[in-house]
């Protein structure tokens, strides 16, 4: 298999797992939309609007009503920059990052009782394709 074909599985299975993984998404009774941006603030910490409006890739009055959203419920706050008063940052309440903890757990939780279908050659090449996907996606490793 070439290399296309390879990053075309890869990309076809990669959508397909996290479509079925969202599913247990449905209980933290968010939309997709403000889902996503939950967990950018989370994970990021504390980000500007703009900056989360670009990695959303929405427009700035699209991100700013998700927030203001996010906020009514308890799931965010704004914060002054300590350099600049006139920028905003949004960071995530306790509640908010406790929400999106629990729907993570769930999500691993389904995905780890599928894993238990797999033969123990089967888990261990895919613990080593999960190391290999880390490293592409330059994230951080997982800890």
């Amino acid at each position: 298999m070439d290399r296309f074909e390879v990053a075309d599985k890869l990309h076809s299975a990669a959508i397909h797992l996290l479509r079925r993984l969202r599913a247990e998404d449905n209980a933290m009774e968010l939309s997709a939309p403000r889902l996503s941006a939950l967990s950018v603030v989370v994970f990021a910490g504390p980000v500007s609007l703009s900056d989360l409006a670009a990695a959303e890739q929405v427009r700035l009055p699209t991100i700013s009503r998700l927030i203001k959203d996010l906020e009514s419920e308890g799931l965010v706050k704004r914060v002054k920059s300590g350099s600049d008063a006139r920028v905003q940052y949004v960071a995530a309440t306790a509640k908010g990052k406790k929400l999106l903890q629990e729907g993570r757990r769930r999500r691993v939780s389904r995905l780890a009782e599928e894993l238990a279908a797999l033969s123990p050659a089967e888990s261990k090449m895919l613990a080593e394709a999960a190391e290999l996907m880390e490293k592409l996606s330059g994230a951080p490793r997982a800890r």
